[in-house]
Order: C-alpha cells, then sequence, then structure tokens
C-alpha cells in the first residue's frame, strides 16, 4: 500500500489567485480587456522588455513571433531535436522547413557550434529553448545570428524567472515566447506570452492575435482569434506576484536533492552553469552507463512507492513518426541518448523537506 504521493508538477493555487479571479468574474469584464493589460506591463516589467503580449498559449506565441517576422514557405528556422514537439511544429504551421540541431548533454540546451554549422541562406530564424528552466547560451547563439542577418526567438515557455547572465530569459533575442500551461513555473491554466524591444513586431503580433483588426471592426491582415482573457490574466497577476518566491522553493529542493543523488553515483543530478539561473521547471537526472537499472523500470519502481516521475522527453523530434514522414532521419546522436537517459523527479513548491528525504531513501535502496 502506497502510503504516500509526490507528484511530477503541481500548480500553486492560494488565496490570492482565487481572490483576483472571483473579482474578475464579479467585475464582468472577461474577455480581452483592461486585466490583460494590466498583466502585460507586469510581465513585461518583470522580464525586462519594452512590451509583452498576453496570448492564448506558449504555441500560438511561437507561431505568432514567426508570423511577424515575415517567416514562411522557403524559409528555414533551426530548431533543437531534443523539445517539447511544438517548438518545430510551429515552424512547419507557417510553410516554414525545421531545421534539427544537436544539443549539450551537460544543460540538454542546443548546442551553438550545431547551430553554426546548420545555418545557411535559406535560415530566417533561431530558435533556442531554455530547456527544462535553464538557459540556454546565448551569447555565441546571438552572434551568429547577427553575423547572418537571422532572427532569433528564445523559446522560454519552461523558463519564466531563468537568468542568463543577469539578463531575463526572453529578453535578450529580437522574440521571446513563454507558456502559462497548468504545470508552468507560473500558470495561467492556458495562455501564453510574447516579449519583444521591437516595436514593429509588437504591433504585428497585436494585429494577428486579433482578426487583423486596426481598429474596431476595419481588419487590415489575416489574423486570428489568439487572445488571452481576463479571467486568465487575473491569475496571472497573481501567480507573476509570487513567482521569485516560488522559484527558490525550486531552487532549494533541488539543491537538496542533488546533494542526496550524489551520493548514488549512478544518476547525474542537473547542472547549473555559473552564467545561468536554474529555475527547475523539471529536476533532470541522467542515467549513467553503470546503473543498476534501466530507465524504464526506475519509472515503474519510484511509481511503486509514490514518487511520480516522468519522462521529458521520449523521443526527440527527428524520431517522431510526423518527422520521419517528412523525411527527417537520424541526426541529432545526444538528443537520441537524451531521450533514452533522461528521468524528472519532483521539485515543485508542493513538494516538502519529507517529501525529498522519502525520495532519497527510495533511490538509495535500488
Amino acid at each position: 500500500m502506497i502510503l504516500r504521493r509526490i507528484r511530477v508538477s503541481l500548480p500553486v493555487i492560494e488565496d490570492d489567485d482565487i481572490s483576483m479571479v472571483v473579482d474578475v468574474l464579479k467585475g464582468g469584464w472577461l474577455a480581452h480587456g483592461p486585466t490583460v493589460e494590466e498583466f502585460e506591463r507586469a510581465f513585461a516589467h518583470y522580464v525586462g522588455v519594452g512590451r509583452a503580449l498576453a496570448v492564448s498559449s506558449g504555441t500560438v506565441a511561437l507561431e505568432l513571433s514567426l508570423r511577424a517576422l515575415g517567416v514562411g514557405v522557403g524559409d528555414e528556422v533551426i530548431v533543437p531535436s531534443f523539445t517539447f514537439i511544438a517548438t518545430a511544429n510551429v515552424v512547419l504551421s507557417v510553410g516554414a522547413r525545421p531545421i534539427l540541431c544537436d544539443i549539450d548533454l551537460e544543460t540538454y540546451n542546443i548546442d551553438p557550434a550545431c547551430v553554426e554549422e546548420k545555418i545557411s541562406r535559406r535560415t530566417r530564424a533561431i530558435i533556442p529553448v531554455h530547456l527544462y528552466g535553464h538557459p540556454a547560451d546565448m551569447d555565441p547563439i546571438m552572434r551568429v545570428a547577427r553575423d547572418h542577418g537571422v532572427y532569433v526567438i528564445e523559446d522560454a515557455a519552461q523558463a519564466h524567472g531563468a537568468l542568463y547572465k543577469g539578463l531575463r530569459c526572453g529578453s535578450i533575442g529580437d522574440l521571446g515566447a513563454f507558456s502559462f500551461y497548468a504545470t508552468k513555473n507560473m500558470t495561467t491554466g492556458e495562455g501564453g506570452m510574447v516579449t519583444t524591444n521591437n516595436e514593429e513586431l509588437a504591433r504585428r503580433v497585436d494585429l494577428m492575435r486579433n482578426h487583423g483588426q486596426e481598429s474596431k471592426y476595419l481588419h487590415i491582415e489575416l489574423g486570428w482569434n489568439y487572445r488571452m482573457t481576463s479571467i486568465q490574466a487575473a491569475l496571472g497577476i497573481a501567480q507573476l506576484r509570487k513567482l521569485e518566491r516560488l522559484n527558490e522553493a525550486r531552487r532549494r529542493n533541488a539543491e537538496t536533492l542533488t546533494k542526496g543523488i550524489e551520493k548514488l553515483g549512478w544518476l547525474r543530478p542537473p547542472k547549473e552553469k555559473p552564467w545561468a539561473k536554474h529555475v527547475y521547471h523539471q529536476y533532470v537526472v541522467f542515467l549513467e552507463d553503470d546503473a543498476p537499472i534501466s530507465r524504464d523500470r526506475l519509472v515503474e519502481y519510484l511509481r511503486e512507492h509514490g514518487i511520480e516521475a516522468a519522462v521529458h522527453y521520449p523521443l526527440p523530434i527527428h524520431m517522431q513518426p510526423l518527422y520521419r514522414r517528412l523525411g527527417y532521419r537520424d541526426c541529432c546522436p545526444n538528443s537520441s541518448i537524451a531521450s533514452q537517459r533522461v528521468l524528472s523527479l519532483p521539485v515543485h513548491p508542493k513538494v516538502s523537506g519529507d517529501d525529498i528525504t522519502y525520495m532519497i531513501e527510495i533511490l538509495s535502496k535500488i
């Protein structure tokens, strides 16, 4: 009989979150309105950019970023092969071709050397992903992008509050794209945000998220209903106010869990580069060659003991059936290795010190 259950991710919803949402419900302005604009201003200030535009999901934030740049048929966009599939799928959705790059096995982020190798005259943009909450190495990526005249869109869907050399993720490239899905470090249930310092790009995103409407019933280009509701924005405002506190709780839990895992020898804990602040959207360990148990059996073993572990991600993009049908073949060996060896353990703010002690004890028994 399992006496405890430790979830791999849980949203932190407190009284202030509920009060903010109730106030909007009582006020009667439920769709896109002043509350959304307040959330946008607060998020832009937090990230350190001129503009933030709230949208209906993180995937939409990426798609509108590409469309704002005019990326389309005949263009190429460089993305990592080891990430959630949305990063590559948005490239397909605008008619362009994803060019898959391999990753660094220390941070699981895109390898800048691979970016430089894969860039071509067709490249219009690079989308580095700040995977698991650890920033990608942005300086060499930005340098390559500027040398070749291409844009950079930061996929910061998992990196709310993460820092690269003192700069917030989402403030470094031409555009940033955030997700507020239920499992993220801050949530609006669903929802996303585009960040930028470029007013023209912000104007285009603003148009396209609202049916291409410049003023009431005047539509000057193709657009969609990609707006965020005031209900979501109210939750976002409350979540943003506590984001630093929640991130510090994740970091404390990660530090304690790492000390225990380092003693095992056969599990490699996540690294934090000296220039980075990791916010541990996921705490990802790597099974070494001498691990006494397979990764899949380890997932089962932990769940048998009430510890919900997960694999992010079991297939790299180049091995996904969709991309196989599109002609992609084995190209990114580190991405393939990571997909076979990584495992996410719970460190979210609702994980207690006792929970971490229990996890280390259960792992030590293998």
